[in-house]
């Protein structure tokens, strides 16, 4: 999976959101498959027009690494996952809270071209991999 910084690299390249659009296409095809016994409903994230799914994996110790997979049923928010995921995973679960998601998006010039129903989903989103980070923290005190 590509990094955030090589896909905020490869964005500024693109100058037509045509492009952009298939770019993000691409990077939710790139992603590992997901495991059919997880699309359920406590992996499902509630408050996205497609459904979409997220699988978290929490390291040792008492600020864990915090990884994520998920999947969408749509092409495009399975790319804004997987951006999603960029963002995040691999990250120690104190630094997941501190992420600004949304100027993430903003600077890719993404939040723009969202309808209201999409940014909804990444909000949601951004609220699920927050809510596993802090839950982990949580539970290592």
């Amino acid at each position: 999976m590509a990094s955030f910084d090589s896909i905020r690299d490869d964005f500024s390249l693109l100058d037509e959101w045509e492009d952009r659009y298939r770019y993000v296409i691409d990077l939710g095809e790139a992603m590992p498959p997901f495991p059919e016994e997880a699309r359920n409903d406590a992996h499902k994230v509630p408050g996205c027009v497609s459904q979409v799914w997220l699988l978290s994996q929490r390291g040792e110790g008492p600020d864990p690494v915090i990884g994520f997979r998920g999947d969408s049923d749509a092409h495009i928010v399975r790319g804004l996952v997987a951006i999603m995921i960029a963002l995040f995973s691999g990250k120690r679960a104190s630094q997941i809270g501190t992420i600004d998601a949304e100027a993430a998006l903003r600077g890719l010039g993404l939040v723009e071209h969202l309808s209201p129903q999409r940014a909804n989903g990444v909000r949601s989103m951004i609220a699920r991999m927050k809510r596993e980070a802090a839950a982990a923290l949580e539970q290592s005190a």
